[in-house]
């Protein structure tokens, strides 16, 4: 039996992948099909557009983040009820880890999916010449399966009958549609207003006009045949996400407009592994919740709300006490700034934070350190002691730290080199870098186990008060 799956890629980035991925979701909705949407390598950004079309979380398919097994594995379970899997590629087609093999790339994952490759070609100074474009990425590697091409940006539909002749004939797949160079429906900024934007709503209009557009100028139906290919199947292997554990300890999760970015697949292992999850937010003046055994504060942007963080003194105060009381807790990149005395933005004003790492965030233009990384628990570190996970980092964020030496919470290697980075403090582990829990689910194992530590004592010391008041 086929199931239905697709990978939109690009020649390359600014291709318009990203608006024509959208534009297939919300037409394919309106044709009646449940849509899972997922997104190769490690971005936060446009899988959050995704669900907001979708109406399902989407997910995050990393080959080099991820072995084959364990991305086969988040890939059946998060499309699991669904009609058909909508793939976003990233950079272009084989662009991914490194410049020597497709590892990482979107091609890679078409393969480890088997899911047909749809190429976007934008064709805004084209016609005859897409042909040769399409035709060196059927060559560079004949293993990836280019099953047809949609084109973007085009003039008329006279330069659109152009191009699909010449890539049908020289290319031998079939051109299934284009969307014109329309006004109004390139894709909006990634300002640090998005999230916002997409939780009211805002975005709606656009999304629904976008998939008329596409059902107006690509052949759906054709799409729809074209991603018909043999399931993936797991190789009888359990999953990790099998929900062994009844629930033992409540984590928090910082989850608000500030606070946002997280593997749909930490959450759920966490739980998987007994841990039932509370969100909260301190952007609207939350406090960690009392039941908490374990806190959660992942990434986000918390330097475009410094201002309205600040003024939540109580919602900081329970982050200081709770950390400095105990509490397990794991801080990711936003998660992290938001544990330092403060954050200096751009415009140099100063925003007192937590003051629970003794330090500062200092926020520049530039891109502060990008890519992937392998990481290595430091003495101390209860989330990997005797562990490696893999993860991302991207940042524009710069800690200054009081101390000069400084109680490192990891040893992280990349391809640009090695050494020591993030902050240890308490039971917190805290930096820049986002884990993947999938390439090592025994994190959320230990973290459960430190919670459920954390969470006997706190029963002990309640009991030992009651003793004492009689």
């Amino acid at each position: 039996m086929k199931e239905k799956k697709i990978v939109i890629a690009g020649t390359g980035s600014g291709t318009g992948k990203t608006t024509i991925t959208l534009g297939l979701m919300e037409a394919l909705k309106k044709r009646g099909q449940k849509v899972q949407g997922f997104k190769c390598g490690p971005d936060y950004i446009d899988p959050t557009f995704h669900t907001a079309v979708t109406g399902r979380p989407s997910r995050n398919l990393d080959s080099w983040m991820l072995t084959p097994s364990q991305m086969t594995d988040v890939f059946i379970n998060g499309k699991r009820g669904a009609d058909i899997s909508v793939i976003e590629g990233m950079m272009g087609l084989f662009d991914g880890k490194s410049p020597d093999s497709n590892r990482g790339s979107a091609a890679e994952i078409s393969a480890m999916t088997k899911s047909p490759v749809i190429l976007v070609v934008n064709c805004v100074n084209m016609a005859r010449s897409a042909a040769a474009v399409v035709k060196g990425f059927q060559l560079f590697d004949e293993q990836t399966a280019i099953a047809g091409v949609i084109v973007n940006e085009v003039g008329s539909d006279g330069h659109y009958r152009l191009v699909k002749t010449a890539i049908e004939q020289e290319c031998g797949i079939p051109v299934i549609g284009y969307l014109k160079q329309e006004p109004g429906i390139q894709m909006p900024e990634r300002h640090l207003g998005l999230i916002p934007a997409i939780e009211r709503g805002d975005l709606d209009a656009f999304f629904d006009r976008l998939g008329d557009l596409v059902l107006e100028t690509v052949d759906v139906d054709r799409l729809l045949e074209l991603s018909g290919t043999e399931p993936v199947e797991t190789g009888g292997e359990p999953s990790m996400f099998e929900e062994k554990r009844d629930t033992r300890v409540r984590i928090a999760v910082a989850k608000d407009a500030a606070f946002n970015f997280y593997y749909p697949e930490n959450l759920e292992i966490l739980q998987a592994k007994g841990a039932e999850l509370i969100e909260f937010s301190p952007l609207r003046g939350e406090s960690v919740p009392y039941e908490a055994d374990g806190l959660y504060l992942g990434g986000g942007f918390p330097e475009e709300f410094a201002s309205r963080l600040a003024e939540e003194k109580e919602a900081a105060v329970s982050v200081r006490e709770a950390v400095q009381e105990g509490l397990p807790t794991l801080a990711e990149c936003g998660g992290f700034m938001y544990l330092t005395d403060s954050i200096e933005t751009t415009d140099g004003k100063t925003h007192p934070m937590t003051g629970v790492i003794p330090g500062k965030i200092r926020m520049q233009e530039n891109l502060a350190a990008i890519g992937y990384r392998e990481i290595r628990g430091r003495s101390g570190n209860f989330l990997l002691e005797n562990l490696v996970v893999k993860g991302h980092e991207f940042h524009y964020a710069v800690f200054h730290p009081e101390e000069e030496q400084v109680p490192a919470a990891y040893h992280t290697e990349d391809t640009g080199g090695a050494g020591d980075t993030g902050y240890l403090i308490h039971n917190a582990v805290a930096g820049f870098p986002h884990f993947h829990f999938g390439s090592c689910p025994e994190v959320a194992e230990k973290w459960v186990e430190k919670c459920t530590a954390y969470r006997k004592g706190k029963v002990e010391d309640y009991e030992t008060d009651i003793n004492l008041s009689e």
